[in-house]
């Protein structure tokens, strides 16, 4: 059912969280809009502006590492200047209350974790932008580090100190397999869940959308909170089309 208006979303959603043993949620850049950060596919979205760099083309190519860390940077002010949202912190609330036992995201910001998440609990589809590892050995790599080795070379991405791989931010590119380990976790978490909350996501991306329709299949009830339609709103138990902080919010003090 879609809700008429706020107070009965509110009211329903309520409801719903209240009667869960095991909730889940599941983010996309809607939720992260209201700090600031802009989505990639809507109109005027980043990918309107450079389209996305296919992972194979990062490998292959030292030109196309060299403009993917400069896009990065950038960005870098945008996503570093960020706070989390009243929705990210209503949704740590649910965690750290013990109403909701997982958060996965499709987002890359870390702003789950700044609002007070524990990082155990968020389980990140596509990575996490706040720092990079080599693609061979896996050694993790602040921002600032690679940051400093591109400017002193003129733009040229710097290669691992340790193994010589490549250094990619830690984010899942196209093309890029996913990560194993998180998509098992979400699989987990999702059919072991009764409430599956899918906030701020057009729930178009594969294959980390399937999991909103693989909970509802396996008997938990389905909430869209979304400013546009999506595919799922008909199996939807219940679906919410406003603003994300507004609806949210009164489970700040949950």
């Amino acid at each position: 059912m879609i809700a008429p208006d706020r107070k009965s979303a509110i009211q329903h959603l309520g409801d719903l969280i209240a009667s869960s043993s095991r909730a889940v949620g599941f983010t996309g850049a809607g939720i992260s809009t209201e700090s600031g950060i802009p989505d990639f596919r809507s109109a005027g979205g980043l990918w309107t502006k450079n389209q996305p760099i296919p992972f194979d083309e990062f490998v292959a190519s030292q030109e196309a590492r060299n403009e993917a860390w400069r896009r990065k940077f950038a960005m870098e002010d945008t996503f570093r200047a960020a706070k989390p949202t009243r929705g990210h912190r209503a949704l740590a609330q649910l965690v750290v209350s013990g109403k909701m036992n997982a958060i996965i995201t499709q987002n890359i910001d870390n702003l789950h974790q700044a609002a007070g998440a524990p990082a155990d609990r968020v389980i990140e589809l596509h990575g996490n932008g706040t720092y990079a590892v080599c693609l061979d050995c896996a050694v993790r790599y602040e921002i600032e580090w690679v940051r400093e080795r591109f400017t002193q070379t003129g733009g040229i991405a710097p290669d691992c100190p340790s193994c010589g791989g490549l250094v990619k931010s830690a984010t899942v590119s196209f093309g890029q397999a996913m990560p194993e380990e998180a998509m098992r976790r979400a699989e987990i978490e999702t059919l072991n869940c009764d409430l599956f909350l899918a906030i701020g996501s057009s729930l178009v991306v594969w294959p980390a959308a399937g999991f909103p329709a693989l909970a509802k299949r396996n008997g938990a009830r389905l909430v869209i909170l979304n400013r546009e339609p999506t595919d799922l709103d008909r199996q939807a138990d219940l679906v919410v089309r406003d603003d994300i902080g507004d609806v949210l919010e009164p489970f700040l003090a949950a």
